[in-house]
C-alpha cells in the first residue's frame, strides 16, 4: 500500500465536445482506466480527441463489489479518472459517494483524490442569470413523488435564489405546482445548454409556462432552472 494510485476527478462536456480543458484530456490520456457512468457516452467523447483507455462503468446502480473492485485498483497503484456522462462528477451523480468509500478509511486516506474542474450546468446558467449569484440554493433534481410538494415549498420559501436540475417529463408539471405555492417566481431556464437547440428563457413563472405550452415542441433535453 506504499505506492496507491490518484483518483482524478475530471469534468467533462455538458454538451458541445469542444468545452473540455487541455489538462482534462491530458489526464485522461495519462491514466490507467476511466470510469464512467455508459461508456457509450464516454467513448463518444474519447474518439473525438483519439483517446484509447479501459473503460469501467460506475454509476447510481452500481454493486458494493464494483466499489471494493476500483479501491483495489487504487491500492495496487493504478492511476483513475471518474466521469460522468456530463459535466462535474460528485454534484448530481454517484461520484461523492465513491469519494466518500475511499476517504472513510483512515489508511485510504493516503489516496490523492485531485479535481480537474471544466464544465458545470450550474456555473453555465449562473453566468447568464443577470441577477445577483453570490449566494444560492442548488438542490439537484426534484423528487419524483414522495417529497416532491416539499422540495418546491422549500423552492418557494427560500431567503436566495434556487438553481435545480429538470427532465422534460415533469417540466410542466413541476413548474405548475411551483406556480400554487409562489405565484410571484421569476425564472431564468436553461435548456440543452452548450448544445445545438441552447435555449435561455427568462421570465415571471406565468410567463415561462404559456411560452412553452404554446411551443410543446420545446419541452426536450435536460433544463437547468433558476427560481428567484
Amino acid at each position: 500500500m506504499n505506492n496507491l494510485g490518484k483518483l482524478y476527478i475530471v469534468a467533462t462536456p455538458i454538451g458541445n465536445l469542444e468545452d473540455i480543458t487541455l489538462r482534462a484530456l491530458r489526464v485522461l490520456k495519462e491514466v490507467d482506466l476511466i470510469l464512467c457512468e455508459d461508456t457509450r457516452v464516454t467513448k463518444k467523447l474519447l474518439d473525438r480527441y483519439e483517446i484509447q483507455k479501459p473503460l469501467l462503468s460506475y454509476h447510481h446502480h452500481s454493486k458494493l463489489s464494483r466499489v471494493d473492485k476500483i479501491i483495489e485498483h487504487l491500492e495496487n497503484g493504478k492511476n483513475l479518472a471518474l466521469v460522468s456522462d456530463a459535466g462535474t462528477p460528485g454534484v448530481s451523480d454517484p461520484g461523492n459517494i465513491l469519494v466518500e468509500r475511499i476517504t472513510r478509511d483512515g489508511e485510504r486516506d493516503r489516496v490523492e483524490i485531485v479535481p480537474v474542474p471544466g464544465p458545470s450546468a450550474i456555473s453555465a446558467i449562473a453566468s447568464v442569470a443577470g441577477i445577483s449569484m453570490s449566494k444560492f440554493t442548488f438542490l439537484g433534481f426534484p423528487p419524483h413523488k414522495k417529497g416532491r410538494e416539499t422540495f418546491f415549498r422549500g423552492v418557494a420559501e427560500a431567503k436566495y435564489p434556487v438553481v435545480f436540475f429538470e427532465s422534460p417529463h415533469r417540466f410542466l408539471k413541476n413548474l405548475e405546482l411551483l406556480e400554487k405555492m409562489k405565484p410571484d417566481a421569476k425564472l431564468v431556464i436553461g435548456r440543452e445548454l452548450t448544445k445545438m437547440f441552447e435555449e435561455i428563457k427568462r421570465g415571471s413563472i406565468g410567463e415561462i409556462l404559456e411560452y412553452y405550452k404554446d411551443n410543446s415542441e420545446k419541452v426536450k433535453g435536460e433544463f437547468v432552472i433558476i427560481v428567484y
